[in-house]
């Protein structure tokens, strides 16, 4: 069963207030109060001085499992927001592959669900090792088997890469993730997605359709992940959300009548929304905070926009 061995997250130390990037992002006063007031988000990380592969490493190096185990590492994934994340022919994936000792790992990148590749990435790479082993390739179900580097984090380098219409503000940040297709903790019990092709397009009356959807669309695939894994929404201790506003939460609270405080929204306000790193941000804030105990359900829920949406929820025993 798909399993997360360990997450390490960086988010840069340094914060830049939302009002400072009014410039920067051609906001006006009241975006600016929009942002702040009504979606909570008041400051952004921003590491200036670090490039791409500087803050997929940091995150990388911070991950102690894999230090001694690289040769265990199968597939290396790299689940990203943006279609182009620097300039050809630079390829920060395989720069860190090579940094890390995984020269040997097929990698590769998972790009086309947007915000909500870092769940499909989690999804494929149990898959892949599970194939693995069913095929009879080596580490079939032992404790030393096969594993799968999932990486993730962006630079906001374009003003798309920013911010999204009134709804977000992108921070920098990565994490690492180790999966093993048997693994006995943070076992993931169920995952489900849904593909909106129909709002790949860059009209007014479509844009108003996917806000008038976007929450019971969410709530909708929420609800087909909890009945995959055999839970209900009372079993759930947490929500790991992406960190797109607190509005857009409070409300999916009030839709789905869940507790609000059960709902991980810490790093909204000071980090604002990390691309694909969000729900592994809020899983690491989530065992800080002591929120998660051992067989805890727990459910994951992101949504990437662009290109279409997609709408996707995972369970997890921690």
């Amino acid at each position: 069963m798909t399993a997360l061995e360990a997450v390490s997250v960086y988010l840069p130390p340094t914060r830049v207030p939302v009002e400072t990037l009014a410039g920067p992002l051609g906001l006006t006063d009241m975006q600016v109060k929009l942002f702040r007031r009504f979606h909570g988000l008041r400051e952004v990380g921003r590491d200036p001085d670090a490039s791409l592969y500087d803050l997929l490493m940091k995150a990388a190096t911070g991950l102690g499992a894999l230090r001694g185990q690289e040769h265990r590492v199968r597939y290396v994934l790299y689940a990203r927001t943006m279609p182009v994340v620097g300039p050809y022919p630079v390829n920060p994936l395989h720069e860190v592959c090579r940094a890390l000792g995984l020269g040997h790992a097929l990698a590769f990148t998972v790009t086309h669900q947007s915000c909500a590749s870092g769940l499909l990435a989690i999804d494929m790479a149990g898959r892949l090792l599970a194939a693995d082993e069913a095929a009879g390739q080596d580490g079939q179900g032992s404790a030393a088997g096969p594993l799968a580097l999932i990486l993730s984090g962006e630079k906001a380098f374009t003003r798309e890469a920013q911010m999204f219409a009134d709804t977000t503000i992108f921070g920098e940040g990565a994490s690492a993730c180790l999966v093993s297709a048997f693994g006995a903790r943070d076992r993931m019990l169920a995952y489900a997605s849904n593909v909106r092709g129909e709002f790949d397009s860059d009209t007014g009356a479509n844009d108003a359709r996917l806000q008038r959807e976007y929450r019971p669309s969410l709530a909708e695939v929420m609800r087909r992940a909890l009945d995959a894994a055999g839970v209900t929404l009372d079993d759930i201790r947490v929500v790991l959300p992406h960190n797109v506003n607190l509005v857009t939460w409070q409300r999916m609270c009030l839709l789905l009548e869940f507790p609000r405080d059960r709902v991980v929204l810490d790093n909204i306000p000071t980090s604002g929304h990390v691309f694909c790193a969000d729900v592994f941000a809020n899983y690491q804030t989530a065992c800080e905070r002591g929120l998660l105990q051992p067989g805890d359900r727990y459910l994951a829920a992101a949504v990437g926009a662009g290109g279409g949406a997609t709408f996707a929820a995972m369970v997890f025993e921690h």
